[in-house]
């Protein structure tokens, strides 16, 4: 199957640079907004079965242009939600951002043990999504389209990538819309086709003075 992992559109915490992962979490922003009607023509190539959303309501609202060109009845996966910042939620000081996005490099690296404090480690979170992935999959579909979050797509592509050419994570950016595109499946595994940092429909709806430290590339 093809999995589009599309991150959701621009947030306040996004403009602000500060780790906000609670559910249910903010709406989009005017500019998310934009980002968000692009999704349909963006998207237009692709022949798309379902449309999964996590339970943060960013993703709804990214994916609601989606839902209405296409009349799917979008699916809610609460296990393919934002890595959680723990004790650094709210946060926004290089401290507390190097520290969460630490976390995210060593997983990829292999140290799955680490842990963002008061949050989840490597584990916890690969075994989180990976289960959300394997719901997706169980839909039966040839092509999904995921509205999901910057670190956890960013972790999770880079992590399973069968040939590791989205290594190393601070290398690869994703801006809010930018678009991971995999094929495979949860058995046999993943191969990166595509890692659209862009917004989906361009740098014409990128924020460049964003802060945003879950896309950023680091």
């Amino acid at each position: 199957m093809r999995l589009l992992l599309v991150r959701h559109g621009q947030t306040p915490a996004n403009v602000l640079g500060v780790l906000d992962t609670a559910v249910p979490g903010p709406g989009l922003t005017e500019l998310g907004r934009r980002q968000a009607a692009a999704l349909p023509d963006a998207l237009s190539g692709e022949r798309i079965d379902a449309i999964v959303v996590t339970d943060l309501v960013r993703t709804h609202e990214t994916a609601a242009p989606l839902v209405a060109a296409t009349g799917l009845e979008p699916v809610e996966v609460g296990d393919l939600r934002e890595i959680d910042a723990g004790d650094l939620e709210g946060l926004s000081d290089r401290e507390s951002v190097t520290t969460y996005i630490g976390a995210l490099v060593a997983w990829a690296g292999g140290d799955v043990d680490r842990r963002i404090p008061g949050g989840e480690s490597g584990t916890e979170f690969f075994a989180r999504y990976d289960r959300g992935v394997a719901r997706v999959a169980g839909l039966g579909h040839d092509t999904v389209v995921v509205v999901s979050h910057g670190a956890a797509i960013r972790g999770w592509a880079t992590a399973r990538g069968l040939d590791r050419s989205v290594a190393p994570l601070t290398g690869h950016e994703l801006d809010n819309t930018g678009v991971v595109t995999l094929e495979g499946d949860p058995v046999g595994g993943w191969r990166v086709l595509d890692w659209h940092g862009e917004p989906a429909a361009g740098r014409v709806l990128a924020d460049e003075g964003a802060p945003d430290p879950t896309g950023d590339a680091g």
